[in-house]
């Protein structure tokens, strides 16, 4: 996200991407690769966190999986029309 202003997803878009795991969880923890529905983004301020910027996505299942915007891409985009009922 560097130098962009505004996340690159929305809630309830479709993406596919690699779990994120802090590196102290590692040892417990595996990241893994999964899809899923848009549900929270990080705080997305400018310059402040864009290298850390988070992405969490509810999967099929109704668990979520949290993933660094940077290693999550888009699927598809959410269907305005109907996010907005």
């Amino acid at each position: 996200m560097s130098g962009q202003e505004t996340a690159p997803f929305r809630i309830g878009d479709r993406v596919r991407g690699i779990s994120y795991v802090p590196s102290e969880q590692r040892g417990r923890e595996k990241p893994e690769e999964f899809e899923g529905a848009v549900v929270q983004l990080g705080s997305g301020y400018a310059g402040v966190d864009a290298d850390r910027a988070f992405v969490w996505a509810r999967l099929e299942n109704g668990t979520e999986r949290q993933s660094l915007v940077c290693e999550t891409e888009l699927l598809a985009p959410a269907d305005r029309a109907a996010a907005e009922e």
